[in-house]
Parts: C-alpha cells; structure tokens; sequence
C-alpha cells in the first residue's frame, strides 16, 4: 500500500530553458536543409523533455518500506524523520552534510527530508531525500512506521 509517492520533476524554468535547443539545431541544419532542422528541433526538444520526465527521481513510502529514487529500505531499518526548509535545508545540502548520506536531492526543489537509517551495515547514516511536501513525507513515514 502506498502511503505517500512524489516524482521530483523538474520546474517549469527548466523545460523553458532546455528549449534552447530549438533555436541551435536550427541554426545548424537550416542552412543544410529546412525541413530536417524543423524536425530535428522538435525530435531534439521531444527527447529532452521525454528524459527529463523519465529519469526524475521517485519517492515513496509504502507500508513496508522507503524509496527514493533507486534505493529502497524497509521501514523496519528506518529511524526518525526530520523536515528542512529554506536556510535550514541549504545547511542540511552543504556545510552539515555527512559525506556518507544517501542524496536524492535535486537544485529545483528547495525543501529536504533527513531520514535517519538503523541499519549498522549500512554505510549510510542518513537519506537525504528532496521533497516538495516535507510535512507530509515526514508524516508519511511516520503513519508508515505505525502500520507495522
């Protein structure tokens, strides 16, 4: 049963700005030919958007355990669960980082969750996981850890 699931898409800037893509393949094949840099401008922006959309990382929390991206931990091996925003989430990405952290974190989404991992064999003391729902993640895992 899924608790909670969020795809970290990229925000709309990105999709304008990779646009660009346009402009440059035309510039290089109208000279060549008119309609293959038409259709190469919309195959080239197609499969930058169609990239962007599928390769964004997934976050769920199910009633047995928590992805994020291509790791997945069951909830028994999961700790406490702590929510960042702004300056806090900036310090969590930066000067107070364990350099052992799992990260699925992404520049467009400000807000990250810390979730503490039990697990002694694993060489990760913590996920740090990007969010744009930092509550209710949190909330989420903890409705999760009491459904076990």
């Amino acid at each position: 049963m899924t608790i909670y699931r969020e795809r970290l898409l990229p925000g709309p800037w990105t999709f304008i700005v990779t646009a660009l893509v346009i402009p440059a393949s035309l510039l290089v094949f109208l000279p060549i030919n008119a309609f293959v840099g038409v259709v190469s401008a919309i195959v080239l922006y197609s499969a930058l958007v169609v990239a962007l959309v599928v390769l964004s990382p997934v976050i769920e929390v199910t009633d047995t355990a928590l992805v994020a991206g291509r790791a997945r931990v069951p909830l028994e091996l999961v700790g406490s669960a702590a929510a960042f925003t702004g300056e806090e989430a900036r310090q969590q990405r930066g000067p107070v980082l364990d350099a052992r952290a799992w990260l699925v974190i992404r520049g467009w989404v400000d807000p990250v969750v810390k979730v503490e991992i039990l697990d002694d064999r694993d060489p990760a003391p913590y996920w740090l996981v990007s969010t744009r729902q930092p509550a209710a993640m949190v909330s989420a895992v903890a409705k999760a850890q009491t459904l076990r």
